[in-house]
């Protein structure tokens, strides 16, 4: 009897498109586009949408057990793409605050070797090219802030990234050059 009934209630479910499974989704995938799921889970973001366009489609064909099917993997793909936005969009942060905070200590160890650079001496173009290196820099760490205000830390990572690989070129380059005059000097 039970059986009976389960395939009736398939069957009547099967006989209407799946609206409200449909408005799930399309209410899950708004929700994970705030999360930030187009930008930061992309791959199942867009096979939520994906998904859910099949359900559409399916519906309009009248083949409602594919809607349903379609309908209930994009709400999942959708939910899923929430939950890695929100995964990677934390990582991502803690990496440009990281590097950010690295960057504070770098600039301070450039300012530094900038310095000695120029008790020893070092030619003027080398230390007028760290000076704009450190003024460029600033520069990056500036809109990376602002992205970081602005909650973009897409944005702000690879200012981030050049921000750092630029402060470790600048004092490498002191570094060297500072050497290089301190052997002239002994000779």
């Amino acid at each position: 009897m039970r059986a009976w009934v389960l395939v009736l209630v398939l069957v009547a479910a099967c006989g209407a498109p799946p609206h409200k499974e449909m408005d799930q989704a399309q209410g899950a995938i708004d929700a994970a586009r705030a999360a930030g799921a187009d930008r930061y889970a992309t791959t199942e973001y867009d096979a939520a949408v994906a998904s859910l366009q099949l359900a559409h489609d399916a519906a309009a064909q009248r083949d409602y057990r594919l809607a349903l099917n379609h309908a209930l993997e994009s709400l999942e793909r959708a939910q899923n793409a929430a939950r890695e936005a929100a995964e990677a969009r934390a990582r991502l942060r803690g990496d440009v605050e990281r590097g950010m905070a690295e960057i504070a200590g770098l600039l301070a160890q450039a300012n530094a070797r900038l310095a000695s650079a120029e008790d020893a001496r070092v030619p003027r173009g080398t230390l007028t090219d760290a000076r704009e290196a450190l003024a460029e820099v600033n520069d990056q760490v500036q809109k990376a802030g602002e992205a970081i205000q602005a909650d973009d830390y897409m944005a702000a990572e690879p200012l981030v990234i050049g921000a750092k690989a630029r402060i470790e070129g600048a004092v490498a380059t002191l570094d060297e050059a500072i050497t290089a005059q301190s052997s002239q000097r002994r000779r």
